[in-house]
């Protein structure tokens, strides 16, 4: 076995090219998104930074804005510029969920449904299942539906009937939320909030 330090005893400094070229690669990747956004959504170069800031780094984001302002079309964008290597099976590029006050967890992480002919469940994955996921309107439903996508946005899973179901890794929620104290709005709870 070669020891790993031997380069230092002998008074050599390791080369990295192959790092540099892969730091090269990633720079360039996150560039020309960022110019494919800019192309779609125009004048709001701050928040595709952010945003692309995000998706590399494996956090999410949380827009306050008004209707109207691109929000959704930054989102499509986004999912539909994502090329995934390696397919993961009922993931998609982008979906969008709009929450409101009927919205029921189930319907943001999937259900397990009866197949009668087979005798047993299978598990029907919801929205969340998407590399970009678009949570609009995230405050207008109850902390019990938004608490849906806490263990999706920190561990990248969704347990659904004591079953896990990963998501891929490349997973990044984009939610948007009206002021608090409009009417039907509720507030965030700070476990979800940190997510963001």
């Amino acid at each position: 076995m070669t020891d790993p330090f031997s380069a230092f005893d002998e008074g050599h400094q390791p080369t990295r090219p192959s790092l540099e070229v892969e730091l090269e690669a990633a720079h360039t990747a996150a560039r020309d998104l960022s110019a494919r956004l800019a192309d779609v959504i125009v004048g709001r170069d701050d928040v595709i930074e952010l945003v692309v800031i995000a998706l590399l780094s494996g956090g999410h984001v949380l827009l306050e804005d008004y209707p109207g302002s691109g929000k959704t079309l930054l989102a499509r964008a986004l999912g539909e510029s994502i090329e995934d290597d390696e397919e993961v099976e009922g993931i998609v590029p982008f979906r969008r969920i709009q929450f409101t006050p009927d919205l029921l967890p189930s319907d943001i992480t999937g259900v397990s449904v009866f197949d009668p002919e087979r005798a047993q469940f299978d598990f029907m994955p919801g929205p969340v299942f998407a590399h970009v996921l678009l949570a609009d309107e995230i405050n207008r439903t109850s902390p019990k539906v938004q608490a849906a996508l806490l263990e999706a946005m920190a561990e990248r899973q969704v347990t659904v009937d004591n079953v896990t179901h990963p998501l891929d890794e490349l997973f990044l929620v984009i939610a948007t939320q009206n002021p608090l104290g409009m009417a039907g709005t509720f507030p965030l709870p700070a476990p979800q909030l940190d997510r963001f």
